[in-house]
């Protein structure tokens, strides 16, 4: 059974830095696409971040702030989030492929359980 489970949430003033992490069971990142997609209230959900072997691609309300990266020794995928701003205040989910690789959510066959990030002013 495989189970994606995010971790590394929390509350962080205007400017701060977070890393957030997911870290797999059943599944194998190594070789495969993951992605980081976030809902803020009031809006859709979003990709922001994703990772292909060594490819990466970003949002560009995320881009040069956040970097996505792996680490296949310990099979966990990593959001470090900096010089964030309250716009990014939303739940953050780990999503994970069998195959390709997308910025539609549809494609993705396994979801984490969601981290609450919290950006104030």
């Amino acid at each position: 059974q495989v189970q994606l489970m995010e971790s590394g949430g929390g509350s962080v003033p205007s400017g701060g830095s977070l890393r957030l992490s997911c870290a797999a069971s059943g599944y194998t990142f190594a070789g495969n696409c993951a992605a980081w997609f976030r809902r803020a209230p009031g809006k859709e959900r979003e990709g922001a971040a994703l990772i292909y072997p060594e490819y990466r691609s970003y949002a560009d309300s995320v881009k040069g702030r956040f970097t996505i990266s792996q680490d296949n020794a310990k099979n966990t995928v990593y959001l470090q989030m900096s010089s964030l701003k309250p716009e990014d205040t939303a739940m953050y989910y780990c999503a994970a492929a069998r195959r390709g690789c997308s910025w539609y959510g549809s494609d993705y066959n396994y979801w984490g359980q969601g981290t609450q990030v919290t950006v104030s002013s």
